[in-house]
């Protein structure tokens, strides 16, 4: 947060406040602030609110996060007429903005007892990442580089063992806390939501973390209009008192009014400090950067937080226990986050040929990065004859260098008919590709006739040869397949009978056998002599012309 044209509070710096160190004085000193701010309805509520049952269950723990509270004065957007105005405090990302609005409105609908506000979950991604870092997103929502917590390792704080292979911490071995609303892997795993309606679940994006956060607050039947709801949510969220007064304050700042302000579209800054992210140098207004004191919450014995089920059980702590100083920079996950669609979605293949195109997927890192080594397996769904090598249904298949795993070569079968091949990563939560085949009969890309003989009739006589043709394709027969005759002069020459015995120059069809073989119904010749063209046309468009010629 900007430093310029704010008040501090009476008694109290900007500082970050340390768990258990002088509790009773800072909660004293805090309460002193909100009331100083008349922010109204806020109240201390108990250490160990957190509401029991699905979203409140917790295992002990530790974690950070930021307890910078709002200025004093009312916010104005820039320009309005009250002095004073905090107009850089009450602006909001607008990306991260309509988040949480889009958020609210679906669990409008979805839950209306809930009565859960957007400015709540303002106040909470204001505590637990600074509105994604300043709305460091994409155009999408997803931020620009990975917010995390720091490792969940029981060294000053939870002890949580990995539970999502790294897809989204980047670590095997533990879990951290993921994201703009600041989701460990498991609780995500449970409350997770899609809330950008791209068909993924991702909390690295606000508005499906967003929309997860509004799901957990809401969680027991919770109304959020009553007080004691509204405490056990966010309780239940960071079960301390001090994040609860926190929140409570910036919700009801923003309660009072906000103004949107531009995303920021450089993954640097602004950078909460001490949020753990892959890379950039240190936070505006760190103590790195000379600026006022930004550290951040250090978790000791006696904390009041706990971290397990609650979405952000590990906050991203700059200072570690036991010393100062910023995170590391986290490298870039080597770990697989999710396997995608690589290149076409729909295939067609010929009965009793092969795919020309075959189904393929990338495994990428949460950062869209490839994966090498990720076993797929590819696997055949419906009643058709087609198959991989072998006649196997099922294939697995390793991704390369550019982490892209394609299926191998896939037979049609004899069988027509439609079926889906879904692609996953066996023992990995990476989600599943699915893709959509079809065999259709086959078409002849030659028709010819089966003799050589010229097709010749006298005037008011019967051709004597018959017109027997071939659909063929790929050199092979083609059998059950429709050809149509069409006499190109339909007043004179040429004709055939109908079943009255009377002619007929309308077109006929006729099909092939077995072996590919059609013969069409006898020709007769009226008394008009000279040379006529009949046109044979087979399924998928190929022709044949054929001469007719009457003598006189």
């Amino acid at each position: 947060m900007r430093a310029s044209g704010r008040r501090r509070r009476r008694g109290l710096s900007s500082t970050r406040y340390r768990r258990g160190l002088g509790g009773t004085a800072i909660a004293a000193v805090v309460m002193a602030a909100l009331t100083a701010s008349q922010a109204p309805g806020v109240g201390l509520g108990g250490d160990g609110g957190g509401r029991s049952g699905t979203a409140g269950d917790h295992t002990p723990g530790d974690d950070s996060y930021e307890t910078e509270l709002p200025p004093l004065e009312s916010p104005h957007p820039p320009g309005g007429s009250a002095p004073g105005g905090s107009g850089d405090e009450s602006g909001l990302p607008a990306t991260v903005l309509a988040a949480y609005k889009k958020a609210a409105k679906s669990l409008a609908s979805r839950t209306p007892g809930c009565g859960l506000r957007w400015e709540l979950l303002a106040g909470i991604g204001k505590v637990e990442s600074g509105q994604a870092r300043g709305g460091a997103v994409d155009k999408d929502g997803t931020t620009l580089r990975p917010i995390l917590g720091p490792v969940l390792n029981g060294a000053g704080f939870a002890d949580i063992k990995d539970t999502d292979g790294g897809k989204w911490d980047g670590d095997t071995t533990h879990d951290r806390a993921v994201g703009p609303m600041q989701f460990i892997p498991s609780t995500w795993s449970s409350w997770g939501a899609d809330g950008n309606g791209d068909g993924r679940k991702d909390p690295n994006n606000v508005y499906d973390a967003a929309l997860a956060a509004g799901k957990y607050l809401c969680a027991d039947g919770r109304d959020l209009s009553a007080k004691a709801d509204l405490d056990r949510a966010i309780l239940s969220y960071n079960n301390s008192s001090a994040y609860l007064r926190t929140v409570l304050a910036w919700y009801e700042y923003y309660r009072k009014g906000t103004h949107t302000v531009p995303d920021n579209d450089s993954p640097l800054l602004p950078t909460v400090p001490g949020l753990g992210e892959s890379g950039g140098g240190p936070a505006k207004g760190s103590p790195e950067r000379g600026g006022k004191d930004a550290s951040r919450h250090k978790p000791g014995k006696g904390s009041d937080h706990n971290a397990g089920s609650r979405p952000g059980g590990g906050r991203p702590g700059g200072d570690r226990p036991g010393g100062g100083g910023h995170d590391k920079p986290t490298p870039a996950p080597t770990t697989p986050h999710a396997i995608e669609r690589a290149g076409a979605k729909d295939f067609s293949a010929v009965a009793g040929e092969s795919f020309a195109t075959r189904p393929a997927v990338r495994a990428e890192t949460s950062r869209g990065k490839p994966v090498k080594g990720v076993k797929v397996r590819f696997e055949i769904h419906g009643s058709t004859e087609a198959a991989f090598a072998g006649g196997a249904r099922s294939a697995t298949v390793t991704t390369g260098a550019n982490g892209v795993a394609t299926a191998p070569a896939l037979s049609a079968g004899s069988r027509t008919g439609s079926f889906t091949i879904t692609a996953t990563a066996p023992g990995k939560d990476l989600g599943t590709v699915g893709f959509h085949a079809k065999v259709t009969a086959p078409q002849a890309d030659k028709v010819v006739r089966t003799s050589e003989v010229a097709l010749e009739a006298v005037k008011g006589g019967a051709f004597l040869v018959p017109v027997e043709v071939k659909a063929t394709r790929k050199g092979k027969p083609v059998a059950n397949t429709t050809l149509t005759a069409a006499l190109a002069d339909t007043e004179k020459g040429p004709f055939f009978k109908d079943a009255k015995g009377d002619p007929l120059r309308k077109p006929v069809t006729v099909r092939t056998d077995a072996n590919g073989i059609a013969k069409l119904p006898p020709l007769f010749a009226d008394d008009q002599p000279g040379t006529y063209t009949l046109t044979l046309t087979a399924e998928g468009g190929v022709t044949l012309a054929v001469q007719l010629t009457i003598k006189g």
